[in-house]
């Protein structure tokens, strides 16, 4: 009886031993004929306590498709690990081939991938293990309101200026491994923890991460634990967050090279202001111009600013013909200022 059990629950054991070995093929032994999409800028969630570890998102591929898995926050297998992310890269049969992330004491080559918050394509500036204790970066890690007793500073950039998110090939990055990142590869490692996978694969399962469905723009890039998808807190749909944050400082230096920018400008924002101000300038001139200063009337001044009548000028008004650049009027200057002279001193005369 128990032998005629066994065999009825062999087909279900080899079942579940084929599942876990492609599986496990995933991260292993993936290749694909096609690049997957750049790396999408965000923002990093907060930090939701003390000794977590944060892990950049990545693309994975499902064997039809690139999905994006979102960066969280994860709990190392044990203290003194540090995470290296895994990444494409190129080989020679003409495919881009899968090299898995592992936990390891030193951060290993992960192709030169600039994934942000302190993965910026060697090592990790993010922070570092001491006595037991993980030590972050305040430049790095969002804090938010946690407290967090062991944290230094040092500058570390949060994105670079590229976004591949493959090594090798047209188009990939060009990085080789250095000879600390060798002794890091050749450590031992430790795979995905059991809450990665099941971030992953509830990431697979999820259509709007999809490359197809998305055009490789996810909207869930971050989640603040690892495999929670059901609230929408921060770090879920926050793929315009770094976007909005630089708007104001490119509509006030006219770029407007981000596309959430232009509908802030299109809502005339950027160009009521300039619409108020032309006409508060032409209802001045219009009530005031034309009653009193009909008289006076600046047109003629306008022509007497060219020069070209100085004898006009002079007439009626002296001290307006001040334009003594030119020297060929001096002489007449003169004669009328004799004029004026002898008209005032016939008076002291008398």
């Amino acid at each position: 009886m128990r032998y005629a059990k066994f065999l009825a629950l062999m087909p279900l054991l080899l079942l579940g031993a084929v599942s876990a070995l492609s599986q496990a093929a995933v991260d292993i032994n993936v290749s694909v004929n096609v690049a997957p999409p750049p790396i999408p800028v965000y923002d990093q969630p907060p930090l939701p306590g003390d000794g977590y570890l944060w892990t950049p998102g990545y693309w994975a591929w499902d064997g039809m498709d690139y999905y994006w898995v979102p960066g969280t926050w994860v709990e190392p297998p044990v203290s003194g690990l540090l995470w290296t992310p895994g990444y494409w890269g190129w080989n020679d049969q003409g495919s881009y081939v899968w090299n898995a992330g592992y936990w390891g004491p030193e951060v290993g080559f992960y192709g030169g991938i600039d994934y942000g918050y302190g993965y910026g394509g060697s090592g990790y500036l993010g922070g570092y293990w001491h006595g037991g204790a993980f030590f972050y970066n305040r430049s790095v890690a969002n804090f938010g309101q946690v407290h967090i007793v062991n944290v230094y500073s040092a500058p570390a950039p949060h994105w670079g200026s590229s976004h591949v998110s493959f090594n090798g090939g047209q188009g990939g990055l060009r990085a080789q491994p250095t000879a600390h990142d060798r002794v890091a590869m050749s450590q031992h490692h430790v795979e995905l923890t059991t809450q990665q996978r099941d971030h992953r694969d509830h990431a697979q399962g999820m259509r709007e991460l999809h490359a197809s469905q998305n055009g490789g723009r996810p909207q869930i890039l971050t989640t603040q634990r690892a495999a929670d998808f059901a609230h929408p807190g921060p770090g879920l749909h926050n793929h315009q967050t770094p976007r909005v944050t630089g708007a104001a400082p490119q509509l006030r230096s006219g770029e407007g090279a981000v596309a959430p920018a232009r509908p802030n400008d299109a809502a005339g924002q950027h160009f009521q202001p300039r619409e108020q101000a032309q006409p508060r300038e032409q209802a001045q001139p219009h009530p005031q111009a034309r009653a009193p200063e009909a008289s006076h009337e600046p047109p003629p001044a306008r022509e007497q600013a060219p020069r070209p009548q100085p004898q006009a000028a002079q007439h009626e008004q002296g001290p307006r013909p001040q334009a003594k650049p030119e020297g060929k009027p001096e002489g007449k200057p003169e004669a009328s200022h004799d004029k004026e002279r002898r008209e005032p001193g016939d008076n002291r005369d008398r």
